[in-house]
C-alpha cells in the first residue's frame, strides 16, 4: 500500500475528504519526524515505537578493492512494533 491509497481507505472509513486525510497524515509524518530529529522517541499505544538508535563507527570493507574502510557513527531511525501490531500479523 502505497501513501495514495493509504488516503484513500481512510477517508473511505472516516467519511472526510482525500485532501482532509493527506493534511492529517501528512502532518502525522512531520510531526514525528520533528520529534525524532530532535532525539525523543514517539509511542503509539498499541501500534509501535519510533525512536533513535546511534549505530557505532566500525570497520568495513569495500566489496570492489577488498580494502579496509572506517564506517563512521550515525543516528538511525528504528520502529518497534507493539504487541497488539505483532498479534495482528502473526
Amino acid at each position: 500500500m502505497n501513501k495514495q491509497e493509504l488516503i484513500t481507505e481512510v477517508s473511505g472509513k472516516v467519511g472526510v475528504t482525500k485532501k482532509d486525510v493527506a493534511n492529517v497524515i501528512d502532518a502525522i509524518t512531520q510531526t514525528i519526524t520533528d520529534a525524532l530529529s530532535k532525539g525523543e522517541r514517539v509511542t503509539l499505544v498499541g501500534f509501535g515505537t519510533f525512536e533513535v538508535m546511534e549505530r557505532k563507527a566500525r570497520r568495513g570493507v569495500n566489496p570492489r578493492t577488498k580494502a579496509s574502510i572506517q564506517i563512521p557513527a550515525k543516528k538511525v531511525p528504528k520502529f518497534r512494533p507493539g504487541k497488539d501490531l505483532r498479534e495482528k500479523v502473526s
